[in-house]
């Protein structure tokens, strides 16, 4: 028979993440694999009066896992570290905020993350047959989009570690120190894996849909031919959408603002809609993260959105008042007791679904 240790680690491995969850010493397990780095972990032993020689370093984690340190002493030695970390962090965060400022436009230039590499093959590398052509369009065109790829990359690294820290500073909340698979901290007792987004264009389509109401960018295009705004129908779709909206909200006939009043209005009241019933955007949340990204771990969902202009939401990451307010008061209503409310169960590609997600909703400049 595997031993427990053994147990719980190929839970994790497997990304077996309720069971793990469910297990009587699966939390124990994470807390202590967030300090498992073999200078932590014997910092931590000489602290408790357990002795690691003669142990090796790859064996170290097993080692005080079976010896089953006090819980307490865990917690309290991991809080020490991260206040280690985060004082260091500290002292460089006004400079962050401030460079953080200094991003205009949030443009990805075509180019993302996880089709980074795939895009270049497609649009260059088997369209293009000319050396020249292909030489003009590296100096042209990925030139200027890696450069926004690059920019828009740095600015969700900076911003994600100001928001986590956010949460870590929060008293309920325990850091995870070290890189632990699909948690950031743990909330009374109860691990979770942050995501910052914003109002999923997604997702405002299918309330739109559940309503009969057509796309927003069919809307925009009806409106535009009716009023004689001219658009390119071939630019993709985000932009085209940006670019329409931004022309009916900057002309000057009544019609126009008309138009962009009940659009506003109507993106609110869906908004207001799923901010009062969060439990299907959680779920569209689990189920659209792509099919090879798929998983059910615990999820805080942290939605910003700024409400007169969806497309300047980014903006918000860098917020630090506003963001701690929010984050700080939210927390200090969830306790012990109430985490069960958090649980969600749902059903994706015939298998049903078990875990525990939270949400909060920042939202700006609502009428």
């Amino acid at each position: 028979m595997p031993s427990d240790f053994n147990t719980i680690r190929k839970l994790y491995d497997d990304d077996r993440f309720v069971e793990l969850l469910h297990h009587p010493n699966g939390i124990f397990w994470l807390k202590l694999r967030s300090i498992s780095r073999a200078e932590q972990m014997r910092q931590f032993c000489q602290r408790i009066g357990l002795d690691t020689e003669g142990i090796p370093s790859r064996q170290l984690f097993e080692h005080v896992y079976n010896h089953r340190p006090d819980s307490q002493a865990l917690e309290s030695y991991i809080r020490e570290l991260f206040q280690q970390e985060r004082a260091e962090r500290r002292r460089n965060e006004n400079y962050i905020i401030s460079q953080l400022y200094q991003m205009k436009v949030f443009d990805w230039g075509g180019l993302y993350q996880n089709s980074l590499e795939q895009t270049i093959v497609d649009n260059y590398v088997k369209r293009i047959q000319s050396w020249d052509e292909l030489n003009s369009a590296i100096d042209n065109e990925i030139h200027v989009s890696m450069k926004g790829y690059v920019q828009c990359s740095w600015y969700n690294h900076w911003s994600s570690i100001l928001i986590e820290d956010i949460f870590k500073d929060h008293p309920s909340v325990l850091p995870a120190i070290g890189l632990v698979k699909k948690v950031d901290f743990f909330i009374h007792d109860f691990p979770f894996d942050l995501k910052v987004t914003y109002f999923p264009d997604g997702y405002m389509e299918t309330l739109r849909r559940a309503e009969g109401l057509r796309p927003e960018l069919t809307l925009l295009k009806v409106f535009c031919r009716q009023q004689g705004i001219w658009f390119d129908n071939n630019k993709p779709a985000g932009v085209l959408f940006s670019e329409l909206l931004a022309k009916v909200t900057e002309h000057p006939s009544r019609d126009a603002q008309n138009f962009v009043a009940d659009f506003r209005a109507t993106r609110m009241r869906l908004l207001q809609k799923t901010i009062e019933n969060p439990e299907a955007l959680k779920i569209w949340l689990y189920e659209n993260q792509g099919v090879r990204r798929f998983d059910a771990s615990n999820r805080f969902f942290l939605v910003l959105v700024n409400a007169n202009n969806f497309d300047e939401s980014w903006k918000l990451k860098r917020n630090k008042e506003l963001l701690v307010n929010s984050i700080h008061s939210h927390l200090d209503k969830i306790k012990p007791d109430t985490m069960e409310k958090l649980r969600l169960e749902f059903g994706w590609k015939n298998e049903h679904y078990e875990t525990y997600a939270d949400i909060l909703f920042v939202v700006v400049n609502q009428d």
